[in-house]
């Protein structure tokens, strides 16, 4: 926390003293089943691995300590220091154990027949870890199973350890050392101690743990995978039984540590005209001055007090609790920054232009950046080659990918398992900090600057495209709209997919665990030479290689897939007809195709990949691509008189589908309107209270992915509602969505969109996450909720996926939301 300056303010000098003073209190069992005390949390089993991804790094035995998740992952695990996919256990149950203040959890590895208790026990002035097996290991497993604690690599950089009386130094990168067997395990970095003290110069984050049986190993996983954390680790003994492992862990707590306040706000600033709350979270175990104070800061630096007054309590959320700061009245354009609790933030501007700028660059660098199958330059950096000029090879039927993308029995497909697929090599963008081509994200980006040129304009050109030469350079305007440009370049691969197949796919990812880890350019993933089982594999030929290094292509012909993309290419051929007048009229015949083809019998749920479940996939997709299908024909009774049947959608679904179907209104008679309007106050009281939860005025996921799409679209859509009924919507869910994800959120105040802003998310989950770096414009998930009530967004950790990934439809659906807030604000001036 100390670490945060600018993002939160600091910890009192006086806690700083006071630092190596330790109170005699125990952990105590809340009835979440975490145990608690001031400065530490442990949670037990509240967060398990992922049926998908496995292991997420939120997931077993974890420690808060001040403020901080330093620890995840404890549990019985089967490597020294486990990759993403490799073998996680099953959480079974978690329960009150026999000992006070015990909490007991099972878990299994069905596979390998290993069924295993850990007990936490509060202990002294810390806690007791104890596994019992349900018999011993497995002779297979001996030498192999043992239990794991991941630490997290940026709280201990550059700081030492003790394993016994001998010291180590935590690296900063990984280095080794590494087996030398061939198997390209790490080596320890200390091993054979039965006590491990990590940075005990460091009262923040020091953490003993002293091993009762067998010696205790320290790793770093890094060594493996760039997303590895340090692993202390012991093995379990072949056959132990029970107490195979007892522990005893003793985090340092500060005595009487409070975690200082966050105060949060817009970093983009404010137009002098409209709502302006900043919002203060504290530390229930710690003051919460009454008063808050706006200064403005004069060209000497000087402060200049505007405002001071009382912040008005908005409640406990989570662990925290909240008061708001209201400087509305303040107008007068300058430089400001709020003093609480005798420090002050960093600056931001009030200025009628505060939010002219903050949606360009996600268009002209980041969603830029994401493009697929031309190379990337801006100035002297170059992003990327020309990439995946080898695209695709047919998937196999009855495949799940490790990514979640799903084939069945039938391929529809006309290429056979493995066959190379021409035609696919064009554009499209990487879905996220991976670089597979997601259709339905694909097809939501370009319904988005669709709809971006049609709402708002979108005029920006910053850019050059040249799809010819496969060269993109940023910063470089070519006398064309950035928007028109990603449109087209968007359409090109779902175009491509429908002339190939007559149907849109589910996408087109790597074939393998390495190749999909790939960490920086693009261009280098692959050969981007054809495969040809004649070559071996390092032979090369025209262009044509023996490396299986080709993307697979899954093809699986699902309606809603189909709907997503005949929807977006119905609203690329308006936005397209007076640039490409030949492209336009091409994706509207493959939108009345793709579109006719799915108005017979139910539509099928399901977009071939781990969130076919989501309730808009299915009819609601019928109801978005109907709309679409009806703006782009202005009016055609067959698409008005489809609309009006899926009204019992629209009435079911009406929170995903309502955006859709309010943009419908200009084509539809009056009896249409009269039916929505009892929709959108029924959704108005239901959201209303759902917000009325938290102090942010905004929906937050408490889901496994961190829910900021979620917060730009209802931004984005509640505009459209106040646009066209605002007798009932006013436009402050739009100005509360933009705040949030430019930073009036939990956790700290970064803005979630890189670079926008005086202070914004800089480390990030992209193509160059290894580097510890971002991609200017890109949106982050943002603040994931660790159950059962810890508010996290990691500041400088960058592979969190699911705090830290962007991806390029979010991105889209943000350019959407900030318009839309741009628009609210000429409301208000």
């Amino acid at each position: 926390m100390l670490k945060r300056m600018g993002i939160a303010l600091l910890a009192s000098a006086s806690v700083i003293a006071g630092a190596q003073a330790v109170r005699a209190q125990s952990l105590a069992v809340t009835p979440a089943e975490t145990l608690e005390r001031q400065g530490l949390t442990v949670m037990v089993d509240q967060n398990q691995f992922s049926p998908i991804f496995f292991d997420e790094k939120n997931a077993g035995l974890q420690i808060v300590l001040h403020g901080e998740r330093i620890a995840t992952d404890g549990a019985v695990r089967l490597n020294r220091t486990p990759e993403q996919w490799d073998p996680v256990p099953a959480f079974i149950s978690r329960t009150r154990g026999t000992e006070p203040n015990q909490v007991v959890v099972r878990s299994t590895y069905k596979d390998v027949d290993l069924g295993y208790r850990v007990k936490v026990t509060a202990e002294g002035d810390g806690f007791r870890i104890a596994v019992d097996l349900d018999k011993p290991l497995p002779a297979a497993l001996a030498g192999k199973a043992g239990f794991n604690l991941d630490f997290l690599p940026t709280s201990y950089f550059g700081k030492t350890y003790l394993m016994d009386s001998a010291p180590g130094l935590f690296p900063r990168h990984a280095t080794g050392p590494m087996r030398k067997d061939g198997s390209g395990d790490p080596m320890p970095l200390a091993a054979g101690g039965k006590s491990i003290t990590l940075s005990p110069e460091d009262p923040l984050t020091r953490v003993t743990i002293t091993s009762d049986a067998g010696a205790l190993e320290l790793y770093d996983a890094r060594n493996r995978a760039q997303n590895g954390w340090f692993v202390v680790r012991s093995l379990i003994a072949a056959g132990a039984k029970e107490n195979a492992v007892v522990w005893h862990v003793r985090p340092n707590v500060v005595k009487d540590w409070v975690r200082a306040p966050v105060v949060s706000f817009n970093q983009a600033g404010y137009t002098p005209g409209r709502s302006k709350v900043a919002l203060i979270e504290t530390d229930p175990h710690g003051p919460a001055p009454a008063e808050a104070e706006l200064v403005r800061l004069a060209a000497d630096g000087t402060r200049q007090s505007v405002l001071r007054s009382r912040v008005t309590p908005r409640g406990r959320w989570m662990r925290y609790d909240y008061a708001a700061f209201d400087f509305s009245q303040v107008r007068e354009p300058g430089v400001y920054a709020i003093s609480y609790g005798g420090q002050v933030t960093n600056p931001f501007r009030i200025a009628p232009d505060a939010y002219d700028r903050i949606w360009q660059t996600s268009l002209d660098t980041f969603i830029a950046e994401q493009m697929d199958h031309v190379g990337i330059r801006e100035q002297y950096r170059v992003w990327s080659a020309p990439s995946h000029l080898d695209d695709a090879r047919q998937a196999p039927a009855n495949h799940v990918h490790f990514d979640g993308y799903k084939m069945g029995p039938t391929l529809d497909s006309p290429f056979k398992p493995g066959e190379h697929i021409p035609g696919l090599d064009v554009g499209g963008f990487q879905d996220a900090g991976d670089y597979d081509i997601q259709t339905p994200q694909n097809a939501a980006v370009v319904r988005d600057l669709a709809w971006g040129r049609e709402l708002y304009g979108l005029d920006w050109d910053e850019t050059s495209v040249d799809e010819a030469a496969r060269a993109v350079e940023i910063r470089k305007p070519d006398g064309q709209q950035d928007a028109l440009q990603q449109i087209r370049h968007g359409v090109l691969q779902l175009l491509a997919q429908y002339k190939v197949f007559g149907h849109a796919i589910v996408g087109i990812i790597d074939p393998v665990q390495r190749q999909y880890a790939h960490l920086g350019d693009a261009g280098s993933q692959t050969d981007n030479l054809t495969y040809d089982a004649s070559l071996g594999v390092t032979e090369r030929r025209g262009g044509s290689s023996g490396a299986q290094d080709d993307r697979w292509a899954f093809t699986t012909d699902l309606p809603a897939n189909n709907l997503a993309v005949a929807g977006a290419l119905a609203a690329a051929s308006r936005a397209l007809a007076d640039s490409d007048p030949t492209m336009a009229a091409e994706a509207w015949d493959a939108a009345k195709t793709l579109w006719s083809r799915q108005q017979k019998g139910s539509v099928k749920a399901g977009d071939g990949r781990d969130d076919s479940g989501s309730p808009w996939s299915a009819e609601g997709a019928n109801v978005g691509a109907t709309v679409e299908m009806l703006i782009t024909s202005k009016g055609d009774r067959v698409y008005a008189d489809r609309l009006r049947a899926l009204m019992p959608v629209v009435a079911k679904s009406f929170e995903w589908v309502g955006a859709s179907a309010i943009r419908a209104l200009p084509f539809m008679d009056a009896k249409y309107r009269a039916a929505l309007v009892p929709l959108v106050r029924q959704a108005k009281a239901k959201l209303d209270a759902d917000l009325a939860k938290n102090p942010f005025g905004v929906p937050i996921s408490e889901a496994n992915w961190a829910g900021s799409h979620q917060v730009v679209a209802f931004g984005s859509n509640m505009y459209l509602m106040h646009k066209a009924f605002p007798e009932i919507v006013g436009t402050e869910y739009t100005l509360n969505a933009i705040d949030y994800v430019l930073g009036r959120h939990p956790a700290n105040n970064l803005s979630l969109v890189s670079t926008v802003g005086t202070a914004s998310k800089l480390i990030g989950y992209g193509h160059n996450r290894a580097d510890y770096g971002f991609i200017p414009g890109g949106l982050v998930p943002g603040v994931l909720i660790v159950k059962p009530d810890f508010p996290e967004l990691k500041t400088d950790w960058p592979f969190l996926w699911f705090e830290n990934e962007y991806t390029v439809a979010t991105t889209s659906a943000y350019i959407l939301a900030a318009n839309a807030a741009i628009a609210a604000t000429r409301e208000t001036r």
